[in-house]
């Protein structure tokens, strides 16, 4: 079996910025613009949005609809189960993991970690976080299916929320591979989990319009406009928090 599943976890009840995935942006939605971002890098042999089975996320499943990608629903905090069932229902040789709260995703940046992952023969897991340069809201993740299958066995308590936080913290059993992409940009932060964040990546979308991002591009506007990069500059990342 081969090609890499883009699975794509939101739910509309994200405790800081409750129903944020579908937040108008543009011409589309939160959801919308992480969608777009997935298929144009040309990444991702299918994709699948993995939402849970609240009423709530029914929302969720209508705007799948909309976007017409497929939709998959599973347990609210045992997200790992949600990805399973996403990949039995899809499968691939991999799958790559996306956030609906990431809306300014870079598909240049989502195109080269699928190629790095296919360039390494037996690697497990392959993420750009690891050693962090991007802004927090771009990284890539990737994960072989039999890895993913195998953490049901292995991955307890709060590595089953985080879906592949096992498998990257246990390089001794699962083959990990690093993938860095300089420089360093972390002093940006463009995910979106908090109303200052929504200033920011709303200030980005007037300017960028409806198109997907550029990383480079992206940061030089930002760098040169510091009053818009300052909007968000204070938000601590809450620990376990996902879209």
């Amino acid at each position: 079996m081969t090609g890499i599943l883009g699975i794509i976890q939101a739910r509309m009840g994200a405790s800081r910025l409750p129903g944020k995935v579908l937040r108008p942006l543009g011409s589309t939605t939160v959801l919308g613009r992480v969608v777009a971002a997935a298929r144009e890098s040309a990444a991702v042999a299918d994709l699948v949005v993995a939402t849970t089975e609240e009423a709530e996320d029914d929302a969720v499943v209508a705007e799948c609809a909309r976007l017409r990608v497929a939709c998959h629903r599973g347990p609210t905090d045992d997200v790992l189960t949600r990805f399973l069932g996403a990949l039995d229902a899809h499968p691939a040789g991999a799958v790559m993991r996306f956030t609906a709260d990431n809306p300014l995703q870079d598909p240049d940046i989502i195109a080269t970690a699928a190629r790095v992952f296919g360039a390494v023969p037996g690697l497990d897991y392959l993420s750009t976080s690891i050693a962090h340069t991007l802004p927090r809201g771009l990284d890539v993740e990737i994960i072989s299916s039999s890895a993913l299958r195998a953490l049901d066995d292995l991955a307890t308590g709060h590595h089953r929320v985080h879906v592949t936080s096992y498998a990257y913290t246990h390089p001794e059993t699962f083959r990990v591979l690093g993938l860095t992409v300089p420089p360093d940009r972390t002093h940006l932060r463009l995910t979106l989990d908090t109303v200052a964040d929504w200033d920011l990546v709303r200030a980005v979308v007037a300017h960028v319009g409806d198109g997907t991002v550029n990383l480079p591009k992206l940061a030089e506007w930002l760098d040169a406009h510091p009053e818009i990069r300052a909007r968000n500059a204070t938000v601590e990342q809450k620990a376990l928090e996902e879209a």
